[in-house]
């Protein structure tokens, strides 16, 4: 859960609205809420996808098809990511892609995160229908290695962190709408964002009885995730911002 430090934060959001090009402005803010399980059925307030939970996991990837923003003159934001941690526990390790839209304007980018730290925005270009990957993985000693790869462009970044607390506690896949000081933002209309070969533990997530998530919030479903298909595919379908 990203628990952010608020002042910080809400200068750093603020910075977002005006047109930062830093990935961090827009995503340093309120915590992400873990789903509420119910077997293998859940919501969240900001979360959409699939998380494999109680038991220990060390590697996470998955590929997606980076959506396409469709904006209105309203300020949204979305993310498309990987990670270790973060449903039931306080750390996050993830990779991922964005889609956000600031004046009616898309943008698009890659970043990593490794909370508590910042996320980082990466230099590698992400355009709209781009086949994504990325992948999380770790020693199990604190070492952790991050992986993003546009196999459109060629965009390839990799970086090694170390976060010695990480529980190691789920996996996942996830559409998420980011948070700022005051809660969960607006999420994009991104249509539909789909997910594929996502592996944990180099299974396929369908062998651990993963959550299936769809973010509710404000009275509204926000988004809905589909059935997986062949136990490592699935859909994240945008139903309201």
């Amino acid at each position: 859960m990203r628990l952010r430090a608020v002042v910080f934060a809400l200068l750093l959001f603020t910075l977002a609205l005006i047109g930062s090009s830093s990935h961090a402005v827009a995503r340093t803010n309120a915590p992400r809420l873990a789903p509420n399980h119910k077997i293998s059925q859940s919501t969240s307030s900001n979360w959409s996808g699939y998380s494999a939970i109680n038991g220990r996991y060390t590697t996470v990837s998955a590929s997606w098809k980076q959506p396409t923003a469709s904006c209105t003159s309203q300020t949204t934001y979305s993310s498309f990511w990987v990670g270790l941690d973060g449903d039931g526990s306080n750390t996050v390790e993830q990779t991922g892609t964005s889609a956000d839209c600031s004046g009616g304007t898309p943008r698009y980018y890659a970043w990593y995160e490794m909370y508590p730290k910042f996320p980082v925005n990466l230099s590698i270009a992400v355009r709209p229908g781009d086949s994504m990957s990325g992948s999380v993985t770790t020693d199990g000693s604190g070492h952790f290695t991050l992986h993003i790869h546009d196999g459109t462009t060629g965009g390839d970044f990799v970086t090694t962190q170390t976060l010695k607390k990480a529980r190691l506690a789920s996996a996942e896949a996830i559409a998420e709408a980011p948070s700022g000081s005051g809660g969960v933002l607006p999420l994009t209309n991104f249509g539909t964002a789909s997910f594929s070969s996502v592996t944990v533990n180099g299974q396929a997530i369908g062998a651990f009885n993963p959550d299936r998530i769809d973010m509710v919030g404000n009275g509204y479903t926000k988004a809905t995730t589909s059935a997986l298909s062949g136990g490592s595919a699935f859909s994240v379908t945008w139903r309201h911002s």
